[in-house]
């Protein structure tokens, strides 16, 4: 009952803050149907070789190259392209019944018979016709074949996806609500067919010999060879299995990174002012460089060439060697590179722990080192859980340090990057190698939350609380200081030498200061015809940039609806479908660069070589960072402002639009700018997707490493550098920080323990 603002009179009925917005019940269902005829009628239904599938529109009633779906199934010989108008016009029939159980029937049954006929006729019949022999045999050849989907594909498909949606909702399910039934299954689908779908064909590929055929003990062979698990360096063999490797680095660089990373949380947010904004600097240094500019940094310390090496030859007369290369200088390469991301998780963390529960253990006499050691330290649990689940995964996918700081220390990353894009081209293996490195992610992701169970380490609450957080220990202080301070200085120093490397002729022989690197790869010439970009690197430069602000809004979106989706609606399968959206993260991006190298070089979806893949790559690489900003958003939100608007009968989709996104702005923000950023700087995913049209700056960096060219790549990363800075700062002004209440100048926003992983 709502009253008016003058008065107190009782409104008409309807007369609400959304009636004059409220859509007819079938007028969403004639939407999505007319979508769908456009796409079967007028739309080039496969793939164009050059990619420009909408200006080919003017020809879809012509040759097959470019004809639309009902002209491919009329003309051309392809009769199973008829599922789709048939799907169609089953939904089409639904549409004109009124709301109800049965029309819901009839809706579902179009989309499973459009959608999944099309979808299993797509994986059925390939480039080739029958994509399998025994289908060949069972039915003859074929005399037409297809090839990848095109803008027509996808627009039907999308649009029976939703109809389908549309009658699971008119079922009675998701409360009959239909944009949460939508929303819920084409997400589900999406991550379906871009996550589970790739992951699976990739390592299924370890079930098949070497000519194709099934073999259920080819994964067993390939897994327990002596190349993976060999222990031969511990009774003087010359190394160990690469999977030993891979898993004794992992989890000696989450174990330093943790370690480093609260320390220097606690100096930041316990030890006064003066260290927290340097330390603030020092934590965005991973996020806005690429992930191998700290190796080449310790590089140029203390590689055959670097200073280090040339006072020992200088001062001892010792002969400069390649002794930082291995194990040792991975792992140390790896422990500068992810301790800062261990220091943002924990500083959370260690922000989120309220004062008040600290000052009643001091009032019942406990001491401070008491305190401490009673009561923060297990608050900071599930920080520390998070922080080394974040290292180990970080530590298993980095491909760039152990690259170029290896040497002969082989790890799972590099060499399933070897196995595919070397001389033997061994896809058994790579998938082989995939498993591990899959395994070994998912069993520290599932021991992380077993220790953590349902535990509730929740400290910052509706209520106030306007205590004192309680200073370090001295003798915890102690520590901090002289741990943590030698730390930063040396990280600094080592960022210090991987900028100015780029601005000297040639590390370890000529230091003279020069230009020429930032010319060779950003050179611009005045031509006949205007401004030439003749530097190297502008092509991957640009093709970054496009690729990267594609690929950022659609993270951001689809992670904040999920995020909606989980915290303000519930369904069957909740439990599934948040896995399935989190599960990017628990995948190492080789596996999934891998993976997607594999599933989408044949029909239905051939996306190899162009942008597109890796536009997806970035998409779902990255989608735990919108889910896990708007979750956390979310949290602070009380679901009574969402009551309050169902209540004026508002539907969800008004609520999201009017009520709650204005709310999420700050997570909108973060999550398109963390999504832009890690997309320009990562490697390890896409670095078997790019091509030479389509090369990205990570990679163009790693070519001119391999190639003994530290100038133009160090030239290269200070570039990035300083762009990934100005984004960062846009961010920080545009988003500002927020306040709590405390007996504290300037506290800096607080989070929640369960927040910490970013």
């Amino acid at each position: 009952m709502t009253s008016s603002a003058q008065g107190g009179e009782l409104a008409p009925a309807g007369l609400d803050l959304f009636s004059a917005r409220r859509p007819s019940a079938n007028t969403a269902l004639w939407l999505w149907l007319a979508l769908g005829v456009i796409g079967l009628v007028a739309l080039p239904w496969y793939a164009l070789q050059d990619g420009n599938g909408l200006l080919a529109i003017p020809r879809v009633f012509g040759g097959d190259d470019a004809a639309s779906g009902i002209v491919q199934a009329a003309v051309h010989g392809r009769p199973w392209l008829w599922l789709g108008l048939v799907g169609l016009a089953l939904c089409a029939l639904a549409a004109m019944r009124t709301p109800g159980r049965a029309q819901g029937a009839l809706l579902v049954a179009g989309g499973l018979l459009g959608a999944g006929g099309l979808g299993l006729s797509g994986f059925l019949i390939g480039a080739k016709g029958w994509s399998s022999a025994a289908l060949t045999g069972l039915f003859g050849e074929l005399s037409r074949n297809q090839f990848g989907m095109g803008w027509g594909g996808f627009v039907v498909l999308a649009s029976l996806v939703v109809l389908m949606a549309f009658g699971i909702a008119r079922r009675g399910y998701f409360k009959g609500d239909l944009f949460v039934a939508a929303a819920v299954v084409a997400s589900g689908t999406l991550m379906a067919v871009f996550i589970l779908f790739p992951v699976l064909k990739a390592l299924s590929s370890a079930l098949l010999t070497e000519d194709g055929q099934f073999a259920a003990g080819a994964l067993w062979e390939r897994v327990a060879s002596e190349r993976n698990f060999g222990l031969s360096c511990l009774v003087g063999g010359v190394r160990c299995g690469v999977a030993w490797n891979t898993l004794f680095l992992g989890l000696l660089t989450a174990t330093t990174t943790t370690l480093l990373g609260t320390l220097m949380a606690l100096m930041s947010e316990r030890s006064g002012k003066r260290y927290g904004r340097a330390l603030n600097v020092l934590a965005m240094l991973p996020i806005i460089t690429p992930p191998f500019v700290v190796g080449l940094g310790l590089i140029l310390l203390f590689g055959r060439a670097g200073i280090v090496n040339q006072l020992l030859e200088s001062v001892f007369g010792l002969a400069p060697s390649r002794w930082f290369y291995g194990w040792f200088g991975v792992w140390v390469a790896q422990t500068f590179a992810f301790t800062p991301i261990a220091f943002m998780i924990m500083r959370g963390v260690v922000q989120g722990v309220a004062p008040s529960l600290e000052e009643a253990a001091q009032t019942l006499r406990a001491s401070p080192q008491r305190t401490f050691m009673t009561v923060t330290l297990p608050l900071l649990t599930p920080g520390l859980a998070n922080a080394f689940l974040v290292g180990f995964i970080e530590s298993m996918a980095d491909f760039g340090n152990p690259i170029v700081v290896g040497g002969q220390f082989s790890v799972l990353s590099t060499e399933i990057f070897f196995a595919i894009v070397g001389a033997q081209y061994d896809q058994g293996r790579a998938a082989s190698l995939a498993w591990i490195l899959t395994l070994f992610a998912l069993a520290v992701f599932a021991l992380q939350r077993a220790v953590l169970g349902k535990q509730n380490y929740t400290t910052v609450s509706g209520k106030g609380d306007g205590g004192m957080a309680m200073a370090l220990p001295p003798r915890v202080r102690l520590v901090v200081n002289s741990v943590a301070l030698p730390w930063i200085a040396f990280t600094l120093l080592v960022y210090l030498f991987a900028f100015a490397g780029g601005f000297v002729q040639t590390w370890g022989r000529d230091y003279t200061l020069t230009l020429n690197h930032f010319n060779t790869a950003f050179a611009l010439e005045w031509g006949q015809f205007g401004m030439v970009w003749a530097g190297t690197a502008w092509n991957s430069f640009f093709t970054t940039i496009k690729l990267a602000a594609i690929s950022a809004p659609l993270t951001a979106g689809l992670g904040l609806l999920i995020a909606y989706l989980l915290a303000r609606t519930e369904f069957k399968g909740q439990g599934l479908f948040e896995f399935s959206a989190l599960l990017a993260f628990a995948i190492p991006g080789t596996v999934l660069g891998v993976s997607y190298i594999l599933a989408f070089n044949v029909p239905p979806f051939e996306l190899t070589g162009t942008g597109l893949i890796i536009v997806l790559c970035f998409l779902f690489r990255n989608l735990p960072v919108g889910v896990r900003a708007g979750t956390a958003a979310f949290k602070q939100l009380d679901r009574s402002l969402d009551e309050a608007s169902i209540m004026l009968r508002a539907s969800s989709i008004q609520t999201l639009r009017y009520v709650v996104l204005p709310l999420l702005k700050p997570a909108l923000v973060a999550a398109l700018v963390y999504s832009f950023v890690r997309a320009i700087t990562t490697v390890s995913a896409v670095i078997f997707l790019v091509t030479a049209e389509n090369e990205l700056a990570t990679t163009y960096i790693i070519g001119r490493v391999g190639n003994g060219d530290y100038g133009v790549a160090l030239a290269y990363c200070t570039v990035l550098i300083v762009l990934m800075s100005a984004a960062t700062a846009l961010i920080q002004l545009l988003v500002g920080e927020r306040k709590l209440g405390r007996r504290k100048a300037a506290t800096a926003p607080a989070l929640t323990s369960t927040q910490g992983m970013t």
